[in-house]
């Protein structure tokens, strides 16, 4: 199998495991820039004491650096390897309810809620954001925050990759309900197809009504 690209290396992870923290779980998230869908976050905590791991999650990175093919491949190694993981997303409503970045630490709450529902008995140590400042969380995990953290980080890199490929396949299954906006093609994400669509048609119930290109759009319409 083709890996392709650079693995995102462990350096900050065993720099924390100096500090006597094992169980380190990363988190990321996918859909935060899109015009419609959800924000999907995933939390992962690898076995960072396993010598082979970077052999084993070879070519995993930033999962923006990664084809579709390429994380598809990777999807279910990375779930058997983890020593624990989640999935969890906030929609387009809750999205225009609260806003972006509080809609974010809403997805990633659930993610960590799935982690912990399905491994009952794992405890956490530390979290891996990447880039983003969680203080509401801070009392109960304690946590790092990495700027570029999905490619400097093996654990932050994993879980964008289970955040992405739920998000796209999550878009791909709502293009069946919606094929006029190629939700199938473009994930939601801002393109050329998405706003000729936006405009022939209007929102759907999937856009996020508070975001610029929806909003100005919705603006012009009498």
């Amino acid at each position: 199998m083709k890996k392709g690209g650079p693995t995102a290396n462990l350096l900050c992870e065993n720099h924390v495991r100096e500090q006597g923290y094992e169980r380190i779980v990363g988190i990321d998230e996918a859909g935060r820039g899109t015009w419609a869908g959800p924000v999907v976050a995933a939390a992962v905590c690898l076995p960072l004491d396993r010598k082979n791991l970077s052999r084993t999650l070879a070519g995993v990175r930033d999962s923006k650096d990664m084809s579709p093919r390429q994380r598809e491949d990777v999807l279910e190694t990375i779930k058997a390897t983890a020593l624990a993981w989640g999935i969890g997303a906030a929609d387009n409503n809750e999205v225009d309810a609260v806003g972006i970045v509080p809609a974010t630490k809403l997805a990633m709450s659930r993610a960590l809620e799935h982690l912990e529902a399905q491994f009952p008995s794992f405890q956490i140590d530390c979290l891996f954001l990447d880039a983003l400042v969680w203080p509401e969380m801070f009392p109960r995990y304690p946590q790092i925050s990495l700027i570029d953290g999905d490619a400097r980080s093996l654990t932050i890199a994993a879980a964008s990759v289970l955040a992405k490929v739920a998000r796209d396949t999550l878009m791909t299954e709502l293009d069946a309900e919606y094929p006029q906006y190629g939700f199938a093609v473009h994930k939601g994400y801002g393109t050329a197809q998405h706003m000729a669509a936006l405009r022939q048609y209007g929102p759907c119930p999937l856009h996020r009504l508070t975001f610029k290109p929806v909003r100005e759009l919705l603006s012009t319409q009498p």
